[in-house]
Formats: C-alpha cells, structure tokens, sequence
C-alpha cells in the first residue's frame, strides 16, 4: 500500500483535528519549547542519525522554528531549548551513537545558533528522549517546572524533531506533569505541525542493511502517528501560527 493510501486511511479513521493560532491576539503567558533542533539530527550529513540527503520536511521545521523564535524573543516572550548531548562513549538503546558531546553534532542546527546567545532563551542539554526527564538537576529540581513558574506560563508552543519521538515523549509527559499539578497555572500544550518533523527509514532500506523490521519508520507516516498519539492525550494542534 502506498504511503498516499495509508494516510488517506490514517486521516479517515483517526482524524486530526487543527486550527490556527494568533500569537499576536492570543500570545499573552505563551512560551515557546524547542526540542533537540541540533546537527546530529537536522543537518545533512552530520551524524548516525542526521538526514543523509536534503529533506524538505525537516527544512519547513528550521525555517518555521526560527521564524518563531524571533518573534518570541523580539516580543520578550520566553524560549526553552532542548539539546540533545550525550557523553561519548555512554549508550541509548537502541539508537547508534549520536549527538556526543563536543562533536558539533549536539549544537544547534547554523539557522538557530544565534539562540545559545540570545537572553530570552534557556538553553537544556539532555541525554535522554524524554525532555522532562533530562530536565531534572542533581538537587531534584527540574527545569522546566523552574521556567514555567519563573514566566508564570499559562500556555506552551513546543516544536522540534522527532516529531513521534522526543517531541512525543516530551509532551505526553509534560500533559501528564499538568493533569498532576506539578506546571502551576498551566493550561494548555499546544503544537504546531509544520514545526515538527521526523526521520524517514524506508522498509526497503531496512532490509537492505539488515535492521530488524521494527526499525522501519516511513516519515509521512511516522510523523502523522506522532501528532495523533499527542492530540488523543489532550494536546492542540495547530497548523499556522500568526507570530
């Protein structure tokens, strides 16, 4: 079946409901999350896990990204930038090594260096999928819950790469940290579609170099399941963003 066929059957099944968003009407206790934007996993050819040929999926999610990351800065509304950085040497299955420190491929993507010096953004370094997780500090407390008080943040926008992987875990987890009481005061967890993107593994290709079925990811439809599994949780999609 192709890839056209099954999101077609993907959509009439299991619908995605989006709408848009006006920052500038609506934009009052907005913050905005990036997740892992880095060389190892959006510049071609940077690493184990860095597209190998130009992808337009991801291109639309830098551009997006940065285009909402000055307004947010310009308009003095706070940004969190999640980076993913590993220590050599130290594993996480099943993925192979990526995003090692001092490799480059843990530094933010060219398009969005200017954000490691910018005053309104909190850069995270974390070694884990799970943004929350790798948020905690040695002392217990945990970064995020830190920058959601501090902003008195009333509303997340969070994109970023993967979009049914990092950026899934992140969200699922920060939707459950609010049903629990641990984000006071927060509302709602938004994501926007076009500032999201994922990896693309052919089935063909995971045959062809010998990886178990499992690995195989096609992209369309890996980044589709993504934004159904966080939507069906309780975040909102959003496909525009008036910034």
């Amino acid at each position: 079946m192709s890839t056209e066929r099954i999101l077609q059957e993907l959509a009439e099944s299991m619908p995605l409901s989006k709408e848009g968003l006006d920052l500038q009407k609506n934009g009052q206790g907005f913050g905005l999350i990036i997740v892992d934007e880095v060389n190892g996993f959006a510049t071609v050819g940077a690493g184990n896990l860095a597209p190998q040929t130009p992808n337009e999926q991801v291109s639309v999610m830098i551009s997006e990204t940065n285009r909402l990351a000055d307004a947010f800065t310009k308009h003095e509304m706070p940004v969190l930038v999640f980076l993913d950085t590993h220590d050599p040497g130290k594993p996480e299955p099943p993925y192979p090594p990526h995003c090692e420190r001092g490799t480059g491929e843990e530094d933010l993507v060219p398009e969005l260096e200017w954000l490691e010096n910018d005053p309104g953004a909190t850069l995270v370094r974390k070694d884990c999928i799970n943004g929350f997780i790798g948020a905690f500090k040695p002392d217990g407390s945990n970064a995020i819950i830190d920058w959601v008080r501090d902003h008195q943040l009333k509303n997340v926008l969070v994109v970023g790469i993967c979009t049914d992987i990092c950026v899934m875990d992140f969200v699922l987890t920060l939707l459950s940290a609010r049903n629990h009481g641990m984000l006071s005061g927060m509302k709602e967890v938004l994501v926007y579609d076009k500032g999201c993107s994922t990896y693309d593994l052919p089935r063909a290709i995971v045959e062809e170099i010998g990886l178990p079925p499992s690995a195989s990811h096609p992209q369309e439809i890996a980044h589709y399941m993504g934004l159904y599994f966080m939507a069906s949780r309780g975040a909102q999609l959003v496909n525009s963003v008036n910034a």
